[in-house]
């Protein structure tokens, strides 16, 4: 039996059907598709770069803060180690010091009897001086008077102001003052400075006050109420009386009147008076030094006294002065 051939039918439904389901998806790519994309990625890129750039721009100024505060540190805690270091050495300076005390106020009792010794001494040649005094004319000029040369046409008072001397020593100190310059019948020059270099009248630095016994009272009258500033060292007020008042052709004599030193070092002190005191060529100094040192008084710093009598002896000494110590 013959079967009957259907003809083939080339676009079909089924076949239509995919074609169109095809094309559909195509357009459905395209509609997906952003046409932008690109563009805003590249505007994203260079956003992001940005964020980027600023951002290692601020891991470098932190970098360099943490440098800088790294560099500080290091430099504290050497400053730290070198304070520690500083206050170890000052603990052991102290020790020492504490131990040189110790053994200097052991030596207190004899340094008071010598002293008391000469002060007693000093105090019986008073009324040996007033008489000598009467004659005074006919005596060379060189001549001293209670171990103290009276070869000086120029006198100069340094007096400690602090509150210790002005609180304990001042009218003992005022009576010094007075009985040093009746030593002198006549001079051609006079001034009273503060330890620190400031005069007692006022405008009168770098000049001489002219004697006379009116003058003279001034001055003990004057030292009645004067409390200038003092830093209990009489160094600054040598230095200063020596570059102010010093001449070839004046012989002067300075009397420091005190009770405390508180500077760090006495060799440090007469170091200092000796670079402007120089002597000449005869072993002879600018000035002639000499002191009167008064005792402890009640709340002073221990010791103080005694160091202002070790360095004024020192340097009366070496200065071709005289010492004298007070005791009460």
């Amino acid at each position: 039996m013959r079967l009957k051939r259907h003809g083939v039918e080339v676009f079909s439904l089924s076949f239509l059907d995919c074609i169109c389901c095809g094309f559909g998806a195509i357009i459905l790519l395209l509609v997906l598709t952003e046409y932008g994309d690109p563009i805003q990625l590249q505007e994203r890129t260079a956003t992001l770069k940005a964020q980027v750039n600023a951002l290692q721009q601020q891991l470098h100024e932190i970098r360099g803060e943490t440098e800088l505060l790294n560099s500080e540190l290091r430099g504290k805690i050497d400053l730290l180690q070198k304070e520690r270091m500083r206050a170890a050495q000052l603990a052991g300076d102290l020790t020492n010091v504490s131990g040189k005390f110790a053994a200097s106020k052991k030596e207190a009792s004899v340094t008071n009897i010598v002293e008391g010794e000469l002060v007693a001494a000093y105090q019986t040649l008073t009324e040996e001086m007033k008489r000598l005094l009467k004659d005074q004319a006919s005596r060379p000029k060189s001549e001293a008077i209670g171990g103290i040369p009276i070869d000086s046409e120029y006198i100069i008072f340094i007096v400690d102001t602090s509150a210790s001397m002005t609180s304990f020593h001042w009218p003992e100190a005022q009576a010094i003052v007075k009985e040093i310059l009746s030593i002198y019948p006549k001079v051609k020059g006079l001034q009273i400075m503060s330890d620190q270099g400031s005069v007692l009248i006022g405008g009168t630095r770098g000049k001489w006050l002219t004697d006379s016994t009116a003058q003279r009272e001034q001055i003990v009258n004057r030292m009645k109420t004067w409390r200038a500033f003092s830093k209990s060292s009489p160094v600054e007020g040598i230095e200063t009386a020596i570059r102010l008042y010093w001449a070839p052709d004046k012989r002067i004599s300075l009397y420091v009147v005190g009770d405390e030193f508180t500077g760090d070092s006495i060799q440090a002190a007469l170091d200092a008076v000796a670079a402007v005191n120089k002597p000449d060529k005869n072993g002879r100094r600018l000035v002639r030094i000499h002191a009167i040192g008064f005792p402890e008084g009640p709340g002073m710093t221990p010791f103080t006294s005694i160091r202002f009598s070790a360095l004024m002896r020192l340097m009366c000494e070496q200065n071709n002065g005289t010492f004298v110590g007070v005791t009460q």
